[in-house]
Protein backbone atom coordinates (compact mmCIF):
# COMPACT_ATOMS: atom_id res chain seq x y z
CA UNK A 1 0.00 0.00 0.00
CA UNK A 2 3.05 2.20 1.05
CA UNK A 3 3.77 2.48 -2.71
CA UNK A 4 0.96 1.72 -3.96
CA UNK A 5 -0.02 5.42 -4.79
CA UNK A 6 3.67 6.64 -6.40
CA UNK A 7 3.87 3.38 -8.26
CA UNK A 8 0.46 3.77 -10.16
CA UNK A 9 1.06 7.69 -11.04
CA UNK A 10 4.72 6.07 -12.65
CA UNK A 11 3.37 3.35 -15.10
CA UNK A 12 0.85 5.89 -16.10
CA UNK A 13 3.07 8.81 -17.42
CA UNK A 14 6.25 6.33 -18.15
CA UNK A 15 4.80 5.94 -21.40
CA UNK A 16 4.82 10.49 -21.76
CA UNK A 17 7.97 12.19 -22.83
CA UNK A 18 8.31 16.09 -21.87
CA UNK A 19 5.01 16.32 -20.06
CA UNK A 20 4.85 18.41 -16.95
CA UNK A 21 3.78 16.93 -13.84
CA UNK A 22 2.02 18.40 -11.26
CA UNK A 23 -0.91 20.86 -11.29
CA UNK A 24 -0.79 23.92 -13.66
CA UNK A 25 -1.22 27.37 -12.51
CA UNK A 26 -4.28 29.55 -12.51
CA UNK A 27 -4.92 33.07 -11.06
CA UNK A 28 -7.29 32.29 -8.40
CA UNK A 29 -10.77 34.50 -8.96
CA UNK A 30 -11.55 36.87 -6.13
CA UNK A 31 -14.74 38.47 -5.17
CA UNK A 32 -14.42 41.95 -4.42
CA UNK A 33 -17.31 44.84 -4.91
CA UNK A 34 -17.93 46.58 -8.09
CA UNK A 35 -17.11 50.30 -6.27
CA UNK A 36 -15.53 51.50 -3.26
CA UNK A 37 -18.10 53.11 -0.01
CA UNK A 38 -16.83 56.36 -0.10
CA UNK A 39 -16.53 56.58 -3.99
CA UNK A 40 -19.29 58.63 -5.27
CA UNK A 41 -17.99 61.64 -2.57
CA UNK A 42 -14.39 61.19 -3.91
CA UNK A 43 -15.61 61.99 -7.39
CA UNK A 44 -18.09 64.97 -5.73
CA UNK A 45 -15.15 66.69 -4.66
CA UNK A 46 -14.56 69.89 -5.80
CA UNK A 47 -10.54 69.96 -6.28
CA UNK A 48 -8.53 73.02 -7.99
CA UNK A 49 -6.41 71.01 -10.52
CA UNK A 50 -6.45 66.66 -11.49
CA UNK A 51 -4.23 64.27 -11.10
CA UNK A 52 -3.26 61.51 -13.28
CA UNK A 53 -2.87 58.28 -11.41
CA UNK A 54 1.04 57.43 -12.81
CA UNK A 55 2.23 60.96 -11.96
CA UNK A 56 -0.06 61.48 -9.16
CA UNK A 57 2.63 64.07 -7.50
CA UNK A 58 2.47 66.75 -10.14
CA UNK A 59 -1.17 66.81 -9.12
CA UNK A 60 -0.26 69.14 -5.75
CA UNK A 61 0.62 71.58 -8.22
CA UNK A 62 3.70 72.26 -6.17
CA UNK A 63 7.14 72.22 -8.96
CA UNK A 64 9.18 71.63 -5.32
CA UNK A 65 7.31 68.68 -4.13
CA UNK A 66 7.38 67.18 -7.78
CA UNK A 67 11.03 67.76 -7.75
CA UNK A 68 11.60 65.77 -4.29
CA UNK A 69 9.55 62.88 -5.75
CA UNK A 70 11.77 62.34 -9.30
CA UNK A 71 14.69 62.67 -6.85
CA UNK A 72 13.97 60.08 -4.50
CA UNK A 73 13.05 57.82 -7.51
CA UNK A 74 16.61 57.92 -9.00
CA UNK A 75 18.42 58.27 -5.41
CA UNK A 76 16.70 55.84 -2.60
CA UNK A 77 18.67 53.36 -0.94
CA UNK A 78 15.42 51.21 -0.30
CA UNK A 79 14.65 51.47 -4.69
CA UNK A 80 18.43 50.21 -5.16
CA UNK A 81 18.06 47.26 -3.13
CA UNK A 82 14.70 46.68 -4.76
CA UNK A 83 16.63 46.54 -8.01
CA UNK A 84 19.64 44.63 -6.95
CA UNK A 85 16.71 41.78 -6.24
CA UNK A 86 15.59 41.62 -9.45
CA UNK A 87 19.39 41.17 -10.73
CA UNK A 88 19.37 38.26 -8.21
CA UNK A 89 16.29 36.68 -9.59
CA UNK A 90 16.88 37.22 -13.00
CA UNK A 91 19.93 35.22 -12.30
CA UNK A 92 18.04 32.55 -10.65
CA UNK A 93 15.92 32.48 -13.68
CA UNK A 94 18.78 32.12 -16.18
CA UNK A 95 19.72 29.20 -14.01
CA UNK A 96 17.06 27.53 -14.26
CA UNK A 97 16.62 27.65 -18.06
CA UNK A 98 20.27 26.43 -17.91
CA UNK A 99 19.60 23.41 -16.02
CA UNK A 100 17.25 22.63 -19.14
CA UNK A 101 20.54 23.04 -21.87
CA UNK A 102 23.49 20.42 -22.24
CA UNK A 103 26.14 21.04 -20.54
CA UNK A 104 29.73 20.65 -21.99
CA UNK A 105 33.20 20.48 -20.95
CA UNK A 106 37.12 20.68 -22.16
CA UNK A 107 39.52 19.00 -20.57
CA UNK A 108 42.83 18.47 -21.46
CA UNK A 109 46.22 17.65 -19.01
CA UNK A 110 50.28 16.40 -19.92
CA UNK A 111 51.66 14.69 -17.36
CA UNK A 112 55.74 13.34 -16.82
CA UNK A 113 56.41 10.63 -13.72
CA UNK A 114 59.26 8.59 -12.76
CA UNK A 115 58.75 5.87 -10.45
CA UNK A 116 60.55 4.77 -7.51
CA UNK A 117 62.16 1.13 -7.14
CA UNK A 118 61.68 1.14 -3.51
CA UNK A 119 57.61 0.22 -3.75
CA UNK A 120 56.08 -2.37 -3.97
CA UNK A 121 54.68 -1.22 -7.32
CA UNK A 122 57.68 -0.41 -8.48
CA UNK A 123 59.73 -3.32 -7.33
CA UNK A 124 57.32 -5.46 -9.09
CA UNK A 125 57.36 -3.66 -12.34
CA UNK A 126 61.01 -3.50 -12.53
CA UNK A 127 60.99 -6.69 -12.84
CA UNK A 128 59.52 -7.07 -16.19
CA UNK A 129 62.03 -6.75 -19.06
CA UNK A 130 62.15 -3.74 -20.31
CA UNK A 131 60.48 -2.03 -17.98
CA UNK A 132 61.28 2.12 -18.21
CA UNK A 133 60.89 4.04 -15.06
CA UNK A 134 59.75 7.04 -16.83
CA UNK A 135 56.69 7.47 -18.35
CA UNK A 136 54.05 9.92 -20.12
CA UNK A 137 50.97 11.01 -20.45
CA UNK A 138 48.91 13.67 -22.92
CA UNK A 139 45.05 13.48 -22.97
CA UNK A 140 42.54 15.84 -24.64
CA UNK A 141 38.64 15.61 -24.26
CA UNK A 142 35.88 17.14 -25.02
CA UNK A 143 32.64 15.88 -22.79
CA UNK A 144 28.91 16.93 -22.51
CA UNK A 145 26.02 15.84 -20.20
CA UNK A 146 22.50 16.41 -20.39
CA UNK A 147 19.69 15.96 -17.95
CA UNK A 148 16.96 14.61 -20.29
CA UNK A 149 13.63 16.64 -18.62
CA UNK A 150 10.99 13.60 -19.41
CA UNK A 151 8.72 14.28 -16.54
CA UNK A 152 9.19 18.14 -16.13
CA UNK A 153 10.69 19.05 -13.03
CA UNK A 154 13.06 21.32 -14.65
CA UNK A 155 10.25 22.92 -16.27
CA UNK A 156 8.47 23.42 -12.80
CA UNK A 157 11.49 24.90 -11.92
CA UNK A 158 12.14 27.37 -14.58
CA UNK A 159 8.04 27.95 -14.47
CA UNK A 160 9.34 28.69 -10.04
CA UNK A 161 11.90 31.08 -11.41
CA UNK A 162 10.07 33.33 -13.65
CA UNK A 163 7.27 34.06 -11.15
CA UNK A 164 9.84 34.52 -8.62
CA UNK A 165 11.59 37.01 -11.10
CA UNK A 166 8.55 39.03 -12.02
CA UNK A 167 7.43 38.99 -8.32
CA UNK A 168 11.32 40.92 -8.03
CA UNK A 169 9.93 43.22 -10.50
CA UNK A 170 6.59 43.80 -9.50
CA UNK A 171 8.22 44.07 -5.51
CA UNK A 172 10.55 46.89 -6.78
CA UNK A 173 7.72 48.54 -7.97
CA UNK A 174 6.20 48.32 -4.99
CA UNK A 175 9.04 49.95 -3.52
CA UNK A 176 9.37 52.61 -5.66
CA UNK A 177 5.37 53.67 -5.01
CA UNK A 178 5.80 53.61 -1.49
CA UNK A 179 9.10 55.94 -1.95
CA UNK A 180 7.25 58.67 -3.81
CA UNK A 181 4.35 58.29 -1.15
CA UNK A 182 6.60 58.45 1.59
CA UNK A 183 8.59 61.05 0.16
CA UNK A 184 5.44 63.25 -0.81
CA UNK A 185 4.26 62.65 2.72
CA UNK A 186 7.70 63.88 4.18
CA UNK A 187 7.08 66.89 2.08
CA UNK A 188 3.80 67.72 3.15
CA UNK A 189 4.18 67.10 7.02
CA UNK A 190 7.12 69.54 6.89
CA UNK A 191 4.70 72.36 4.87
CA UNK A 192 2.22 71.52 7.19
CA UNK A 193 4.83 72.50 10.74
CA UNK A 194 5.76 75.50 9.16
CA UNK A 195 2.60 76.35 8.85
CA UNK A 196 1.49 75.58 12.72
CA UNK A 197 4.85 77.23 13.56
CA UNK A 198 3.87 80.60 11.87
CA UNK A 199 0.79 80.65 13.05
CA UNK A 200 2.28 80.09 16.73
CA UNK A 201 5.13 83.20 16.30
CA UNK A 202 2.07 85.51 15.07
CA UNK A 203 0.06 84.55 17.74
CA UNK A 204 3.71 84.94 20.06
CA UNK A 205 4.07 88.63 18.73
CA UNK A 206 0.47 89.49 19.22
CA UNK A 207 0.42 88.04 22.74
CA UNK A 208 3.74 89.99 23.63
CA UNK A 209 1.88 93.33 22.28
CA UNK A 210 -0.67 93.02 24.61
CA UNK A 211 1.61 91.48 27.21
CA UNK A 212 3.49 95.65 26.57
CA UNK A 213 -0.13 97.27 26.58
CA UNK A 214 -0.66 95.78 30.10
CA UNK A 215 2.76 96.89 31.66
CA UNK A 216 2.56 100.28 30.20
CA UNK A 217 -1.04 100.19 32.02
CA UNK A 218 0.38 98.71 35.07
CA UNK A 219 3.08 101.29 35.46
CA UNK A 220 0.63 104.22 35.25
CA UNK A 221 -1.20 102.23 37.90
CA UNK A 222 -4.69 101.85 35.50
CA UNK A 223 -4.08 98.19 35.32
CA UNK A 224 -3.64 96.07 38.51
CA UNK A 225 -0.77 93.44 39.27
CA UNK A 226 -3.33 90.07 38.13
CA UNK A 227 -3.30 91.30 34.68
CA UNK A 228 0.23 91.10 33.75
CA UNK A 229 0.91 88.05 35.40
CA UNK A 230 -2.08 86.70 33.23
CA UNK A 231 -0.78 88.05 30.34
CA UNK A 232 2.42 86.55 31.26
CA UNK A 233 1.33 82.99 31.67
CA UNK A 234 -0.50 83.34 28.13
CA UNK A 235 2.68 84.40 26.59
CA UNK A 236 4.60 81.57 27.70
CA UNK A 237 1.99 78.98 26.90
CA UNK A 238 2.00 79.97 23.42
CA UNK A 239 5.58 80.39 23.58
CA UNK A 240 5.87 76.73 24.80
CA UNK A 241 4.49 75.02 21.68
CA UNK A 242 7.41 76.65 19.55
CA UNK A 243 10.03 74.00 19.99
CA UNK A 244 7.77 71.20 19.68
CA UNK A 245 6.69 72.14 16.55
CA UNK A 246 10.62 72.95 15.85
CA UNK A 247 11.16 69.77 16.81
CA UNK A 248 8.85 68.03 15.32
CA UNK A 249 10.17 69.76 11.44
CA UNK A 250 13.98 69.13 12.30
CA UNK A 251 12.42 65.12 12.24
CA UNK A 252 10.40 65.91 9.04
CA UNK A 253 13.28 67.52 7.00
CA UNK A 254 15.82 64.93 8.40
CA UNK A 255 13.53 61.90 7.47
CA UNK A 256 13.35 63.70 4.03
CA UNK A 257 16.50 63.83 3.43
CA UNK A 258 17.31 60.30 3.82
CA UNK A 259 14.44 59.40 1.55
CA UNK A 260 16.35 61.23 -1.15
CA UNK A 261 19.75 59.04 -0.72
CA UNK A 262 21.84 62.04 1.25
CA UNK A 263 22.40 62.87 4.27
CA UNK A 264 20.30 64.44 6.83
CA UNK A 265 20.91 68.58 6.35
CA UNK A 266 21.24 68.56 2.96
CA UNK A 267 18.24 70.29 1.39
CA UNK A 268 17.61 71.89 4.96
CA UNK A 269 18.36 75.53 3.44
CA UNK A 270 16.32 74.98 0.73
CA UNK A 271 13.42 73.32 2.62
CA UNK A 272 13.90 76.64 5.13
CA UNK A 273 12.01 78.43 2.54
CA UNK A 274 8.17 78.42 3.76
CA UNK A 275 5.94 77.36 1.48
CA UNK A 276 2.61 76.61 1.24
CA UNK A 277 0.56 73.71 2.57
CA UNK A 278 -0.26 71.43 -0.64
CA UNK A 279 -3.78 71.27 -1.72
CA UNK A 280 -5.24 67.83 -2.69
CA UNK A 281 -5.98 67.33 -6.63
CA UNK A 282 -9.13 65.63 -7.73
CA UNK A 283 -8.46 61.62 -7.47
CA UNK A 284 -9.44 59.84 -11.43
CA UNK A 285 -9.70 56.80 -12.98
CA UNK A 286 -10.14 54.78 -9.41
CA UNK A 287 -11.38 52.32 -11.26
CA UNK A 288 -12.90 49.34 -8.65
CA UNK A 289 -11.50 47.23 -6.06
CA UNK A 290 -11.18 44.24 -8.46
CA UNK A 291 -8.50 46.84 -10.78
CA UNK A 292 -6.77 46.93 -7.91
CA UNK A 293 -5.64 43.28 -8.45
CA UNK A 294 -3.41 43.99 -11.36
CA UNK A 295 -2.84 47.60 -10.75
CA UNK A 296 -1.19 47.28 -7.12
CA UNK A 297 2.04 45.87 -7.41
CA UNK A 298 2.39 44.47 -4.03
CA UNK A 299 -0.90 42.54 -4.83
CA UNK A 300 1.23 41.20 -7.82
CA UNK A 301 3.91 39.99 -5.70
CA UNK A 302 1.57 37.89 -3.71
CA UNK A 303 -0.30 36.27 -6.92
CA UNK A 304 3.25 36.08 -8.35
CA UNK A 305 4.15 34.19 -5.07
CA UNK A 306 1.41 31.47 -5.10
CA UNK A 307 2.02 30.76 -8.56
CA UNK A 308 5.85 30.33 -7.32
CA UNK A 309 4.63 28.11 -4.79
CA UNK A 310 2.31 25.79 -7.52
CA UNK A 311 5.18 25.25 -9.75
CA UNK A 312 6.74 24.13 -6.34
CA UNK A 313 4.26 21.55 -6.24
CA UNK A 314 5.40 19.87 -9.44
CA UNK A 315 8.77 20.18 -8.71
CA UNK A 316 8.14 17.41 -5.93
CA UNK A 317 6.03 15.37 -7.73
CA UNK A 318 8.74 15.03 -10.39
CA UNK A 319 10.86 13.12 -7.55
CA UNK A 320 8.41 10.31 -8.04
CA UNK A 321 9.85 9.50 -11.73
CA UNK A 322 13.37 8.33 -12.71
CA UNK A 323 15.85 11.07 -13.94
CA UNK A 324 17.07 10.02 -17.29
CA UNK A 325 21.05 11.65 -18.01
CA UNK A 326 22.94 10.93 -21.29
CA UNK A 327 26.83 11.35 -21.51
CA UNK A 328 29.27 11.89 -23.99
CA UNK A 329 33.35 11.97 -24.19
CA UNK A 330 35.07 12.01 -27.36
CA UNK A 331 38.98 12.98 -27.36
CA UNK A 332 42.41 11.39 -27.69
CA UNK A 333 44.94 9.99 -25.35
CA UNK A 334 48.41 8.72 -25.55
CA UNK A 335 51.49 7.17 -23.29
CA UNK A 336 54.29 8.08 -25.61
CA UNK A 337 54.55 11.35 -27.53
CA UNK A 338 52.55 14.54 -27.45
CA UNK A 339 52.62 14.17 -31.30
CA UNK A 340 50.68 11.15 -31.55
CA UNK A 341 47.48 12.53 -29.60
CA UNK A 342 45.33 13.49 -32.27
CA UNK A 343 46.27 10.39 -34.41
CA UNK A 344 43.96 7.73 -34.86
CA UNK A 345 45.37 5.00 -32.43
CA UNK A 346 45.12 7.44 -29.91
CA UNK A 347 41.19 8.13 -30.52
CA UNK A 348 38.84 7.54 -27.76
CA UNK A 349 35.20 7.72 -27.27
CA UNK A 350 32.42 6.50 -24.53
CA UNK A 351 28.59 7.39 -23.82
CA UNK A 352 26.56 6.46 -21.12
CA UNK A 353 23.06 6.65 -20.11
CA UNK A 354 22.57 7.10 -16.38
CA UNK A 355 19.78 6.74 -14.02
CA UNK A 356 18.68 7.99 -10.92
CA UNK A 357 15.75 6.58 -8.99
CA UNK A 358 14.33 7.42 -5.34
CA UNK A 359 12.76 4.56 -5.45
CA UNK A 360 12.94 3.73 -1.66
CA UNK A 361 12.08 7.35 -0.81
CA UNK A 362 8.52 7.52 -1.36
CA UNK A 363 7.82 8.37 2.28
CA UNK A 364 9.96 11.52 1.96
CA UNK A 365 8.82 12.45 -1.03
CA UNK A 366 5.34 12.46 0.27
CA UNK A 367 6.42 15.05 2.59
CA UNK A 368 8.00 17.47 0.40
CA UNK A 369 5.01 17.22 -1.88
CA UNK A 370 2.77 17.46 1.34
CA UNK A 371 4.74 20.74 2.39
CA UNK A 372 4.83 22.21 -1.10
CA UNK A 373 1.13 22.25 -1.44
CA UNK A 374 0.66 23.79 2.31
CA UNK A 375 2.96 26.59 1.05
CA UNK A 376 0.64 27.21 -1.91
CA UNK A 377 -2.53 27.40 0.44
CA UNK A 378 -0.82 29.43 2.52
CA UNK A 379 0.48 31.81 -0.37
CA UNK A 380 -3.48 31.61 -1.93
CA UNK A 381 -4.44 32.73 1.90
CA UNK A 382 -2.36 35.30 1.77
CA UNK A 383 -3.11 36.71 -1.59
CA UNK A 384 -6.87 37.48 -0.75
CA UNK A 385 -5.91 38.23 2.07
CA UNK A 386 -3.23 41.04 0.66
CA UNK A 387 -6.37 42.07 -1.54
CA UNK A 388 -8.87 42.24 0.98
CA UNK A 389 -6.58 44.51 2.82
CA UNK A 390 -5.75 46.98 -0.73
CA UNK A 391 -9.46 47.58 -0.44
CA UNK A 392 -9.27 48.64 3.05
CA UNK A 393 -6.65 50.86 2.59
CA UNK A 394 -8.25 52.80 0.17
CA UNK A 395 -11.40 53.07 1.29
CA UNK A 396 -9.74 54.31 4.22
CA UNK A 397 -7.55 57.34 2.86
CA UNK A 398 -10.74 58.17 0.36
CA UNK A 399 -13.02 58.28 3.66
CA UNK A 400 -9.51 60.11 5.62
CA UNK A 401 -9.75 62.65 2.43
CA UNK A 402 -13.26 63.27 2.56
CA UNK A 403 -13.85 64.05 6.21
CA UNK A 404 -10.05 66.50 6.37
CA UNK A 405 -11.67 68.40 4.00
CA UNK A 406 -14.97 68.86 5.43
CA UNK A 407 -13.07 69.23 9.16
CA UNK A 408 -11.20 71.88 7.10
CA UNK A 409 -14.43 74.05 5.48
CA UNK A 410 -15.36 74.39 8.78
CA UNK A 411 -12.29 75.49 10.89
CA UNK A 412 -11.74 78.46 8.01
CA UNK A 413 -15.28 79.64 8.70
CA UNK A 414 -14.74 79.44 12.58
CA UNK A 415 -11.11 81.01 12.14
CA UNK A 416 -12.95 83.99 10.28
CA UNK A 417 -15.43 84.29 12.88
CA UNK A 418 -12.71 84.18 16.10
CA UNK A 419 -10.80 86.41 14.15
CA UNK A 420 -13.27 88.80 14.23
CA UNK A 421 -14.17 88.25 17.54
CA UNK A 422 -10.90 88.78 18.65
CA UNK A 423 -10.55 91.98 17.42
CA UNK A 424 -14.07 93.40 19.11
CA UNK A 425 -13.16 91.93 22.47
CA UNK A 426 -9.54 93.52 22.22
CA UNK A 427 -11.49 97.00 21.54
CA UNK A 428 -13.67 96.38 23.97
CA UNK A 429 -11.08 96.00 26.85
CA UNK A 430 -9.86 99.19 25.68
CA UNK A 431 -12.48 100.82 26.42
CA UNK A 432 -12.84 99.27 29.72
CA UNK A 433 -16.36 97.36 28.38
CA UNK A 434 -14.51 93.72 28.87
CA UNK A 435 -11.88 92.49 31.34
CA UNK A 436 -8.74 90.94 30.13
CA UNK A 437 -9.59 87.89 30.37
CA UNK A 438 -11.68 88.10 27.71
CA UNK A 439 -9.42 88.88 24.95
CA UNK A 440 -6.70 86.23 26.10
CA UNK A 441 -9.67 83.60 26.01
CA UNK A 442 -10.47 85.24 22.27
CA UNK A 443 -6.98 84.53 21.48
CA UNK A 444 -6.55 81.50 22.83
CA UNK A 445 -9.50 80.43 20.63
CA UNK A 446 -8.36 82.14 17.56
CA UNK A 447 -4.98 79.99 18.14
CA UNK A 448 -6.42 76.65 18.85
CA UNK A 449 -8.82 77.39 15.93
CA UNK A 450 -5.83 78.23 13.11
CA UNK A 451 -3.70 75.39 14.20
CA UNK A 452 -6.68 72.77 13.99
CA UNK A 453 -6.74 74.08 10.48
CA UNK A 454 -3.06 73.78 9.48
CA UNK A 455 -3.24 70.28 11.07
CA UNK A 456 -6.63 69.36 8.93
CA UNK A 457 -5.33 71.25 5.74
CA UNK A 458 -1.95 69.10 6.06
CA UNK A 459 -3.76 65.76 6.53
CA UNK A 460 -6.22 66.50 3.80
CA UNK A 461 -2.93 66.56 1.94
CA UNK A 462 -1.77 63.36 3.34
CA UNK A 463 -5.27 61.37 3.01
CA UNK A 464 -5.04 62.38 -0.74
CA UNK A 465 -1.34 60.60 -1.15
CA UNK A 466 -2.72 57.92 0.81
CA UNK A 467 -5.47 57.28 -1.33
CA UNK A 468 -2.50 57.12 -4.57
CA UNK A 469 -0.63 54.93 -3.19
CA UNK A 470 -3.47 53.05 -2.32
CA UNK A 471 -4.66 52.88 -5.93
CA UNK A 472 -1.63 51.86 -6.92
CA UNK A 473 -0.78 55.32 -8.89
CA UNK A 474 2.54 55.75 -9.14
CA UNK A 475 3.24 53.82 -12.45
CA UNK A 476 2.35 52.53 -15.81
CA UNK A 477 1.10 48.93 -16.01
CA UNK A 478 2.17 48.26 -19.36
CA UNK A 479 6.06 48.93 -18.08
CA UNK A 480 5.91 45.65 -15.73
CA UNK A 481 3.85 43.71 -17.90
CA UNK A 482 6.51 44.32 -20.97
CA UNK A 483 8.80 43.55 -18.67
CA UNK A 484 7.73 39.94 -17.53
CA UNK A 485 6.97 39.04 -20.90
CA UNK A 486 10.71 39.46 -22.04
CA UNK A 487 11.83 38.08 -19.06
CA UNK A 488 12.98 34.98 -20.88
CA UNK A 489 14.75 36.01 -23.27
CA UNK A 490 17.01 38.37 -20.30
CA UNK A 491 17.34 35.05 -19.23
CA UNK A 492 18.57 33.46 -21.93
CA UNK A 493 20.66 36.10 -22.69
CA UNK A 494 22.99 36.05 -19.25
CA UNK A 495 22.91 31.97 -20.16
CA UNK A 496 24.85 32.43 -23.15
Amino acid sequence: MFFSRPIALLLSASFITGCAVGPDYKKPDISLPDHYLGQVQVEKRNAISNAKLATWWDGFNDPQLSRYVLLALEQNLDIAQASARIAQARSGLGAARAALLPSGNVSAQATKNHQSLETPIGQLLNAVPGYDRNGSLYEANLSAGWELDVFGGLHREQEAALAEYQAAEAGATATRLAVAAQTADFYITIRGLQSRLGIARQQLETQQQLLSKVNMLYSKGLAPRLQVQQTEGAVAQVKATIPVLEAGLDASMNALDVMLGVAPGTYRIELSKVGSIPVAPQISSMGSPADLLRRRPDLIVAERRLATANAKIGVAVSEYYPKLALSVLIGSATAISGANLFSSAANQAAGAVGLRWRLFDFGRINAQIDQAKGQEAEGLAAYRQAALRATEDVENAISALVKREEQTEALLQGEKSLTQARSSSYLAYQKGAVSLIEVLHADENLLRTSDAKAQAETESARSAVAAFKALGGGWEESNVASQSSNALSIANTHTN
